[in-house]
């Protein structure tokens, strides 16, 4: 009797473990998917956003048509990306398209002092910082979601269940490079 006593109390610990692991995990999951809801709120107002830009530059550069239709075909990736990694990708391709934009930007006086172009450039450049914090979230929690289910219980319950590893929001080899600076 005290044997099935003992052997009960220790079933019930087990079960009480993997209830708690199990729990954990669920709360890291749900922390990297409120990071990746951040991150798509954020990309989706500027995914907004870009056509008004595009526009107010058209009226000044219409003869820049290439990279009005490098900014709409990488507008137009976004929607086809699946997976985080394919979809930090087309972003990563729409920030190099801006970027472009804003280069032919530089060479029009009158653009840039345009009011609505302005205000449109302040408003894409707070969005991009809004992106970079969100993705930092995203990251962060993905990198302690990542550890949870690695490590040593957790793994046997995660590997029970079928969790897998997130993917990064990774930001694009050359926005990493060190830019260079001369006088």
């Amino acid at each position: 009797m005290v044997i099935l006593v003992v052997l009960l109390v220790l079933i019930a610990i087990l079960v009480f473990w993997a209830v708690a692991i199990y729990n954990r995990l669920i709360r890291m999951k749900n922390l990297k998917d409120e990071g990746w809801s951040g991150i798509d709120v954020q990309l989706k107002r500027r995914f907004d956003l870009i056509p008004n830009l595009v526009e107010s530059v058209k009226a000044y550069a219409s003869h820049e048509k290439e990279v009005f239709q490098t900014v709409t075909e990488a507008r137009a990736a976004i929607g086809k990306a699946g997976s985080v990694a394919e979809r930090a990708e087309s972003e990563n391709m729409l920030s190099g398209a801006l970027k472009s934009l804003f280069a032919v930007a530089e060479n029009y006086p009158d653009l840039k002092a345009n009011t609505n172009f302005l205000q449109l450039q302040d408003q894409l450049q707070s969005l991009e910082n809004d992106i970079q914090m969100s993705r930092r979230y995203y990251n962060g929690a993905a990198r302690d979601y990542n550890i949870a289910i690695a490590t040593f219980p957790a793994v046997l319950v995660a590997q029970k269940f079928g969790y897998e590893k997130a993917d990064f929001f990774e930001a694009e080899e050359e926005a990493r490079a060190t830019p260079t600076v001369s006088f």
